[in-house]
């Protein structure tokens, strides 16, 4: 598991942005944690590190955003869905096992349909602007993801 509290949003992108640089296409994250906890500003950490040039914004009224980087971001948030999530032909699928990233808010609507490989991120606001951030890797990839960012994060 890796742990940091960041005191900014910026160290928030910061950690992203380092995790993005150990992301390869078909690798899928889940994000968690209450609404303006930061799951976008740490989303838009994920989009720097992998290179994206546009803004990237909650997909809360989309469900999937898209975007172009050095391996394609796939931003999802299934909130509005809820409890159906699963059971709608949405095709996430194809994202989830796709060429590209795919990060997921509210993903416990669609844990049926995660792959058993996934990084898990927790976000927990402390203070204004302070957040506890909590990654761990469900599957071999992804734990030796954790084990390398733990190596190599710096605020």
């Amino acid at each position: 598991m890796f742990q940091t509290i960041t005191h900014t949003p910026q160290a928030t992108r910061s950690i992203a942005a380092q995790l993005a640089e150990l992301l390869e296409p078909g690798d899928v994250l889940t994000l968690s944690g209450d609404l303006g906890a930061g799951k976008t500003t740490f989303t838009q950490g994920l989009a720097e590190g992998l290179g994206v040039a546009d803004r990237v914004n909650s997909p809360t009224f989309t469900l999937i955003r898209e975007y172009e980087g050095r391996i394609p971001l796939y931003h999802m948030d299934v909130y509005r869905l809820g409890e159906q999530a699963a059971a709608e032909d949405l095709g996430i699928d194809e994202y989830l096992y796709g060429d590209g990233v795919s990060v997921i808010e509210w993903a416990e609507y669609i844990e049926s349909l995660l792959p058993e490989d996934h990084l898990q991120i927790k976000i927990r606001s402390l203070a204004e602007s302070e957040r506890e951030i909590t990654i761990s890797g469900q599957g071999d990839r992804s734990a030796r993801i954790v084990e390398e960012l733990n190596r190599r994060c710096r605020i």
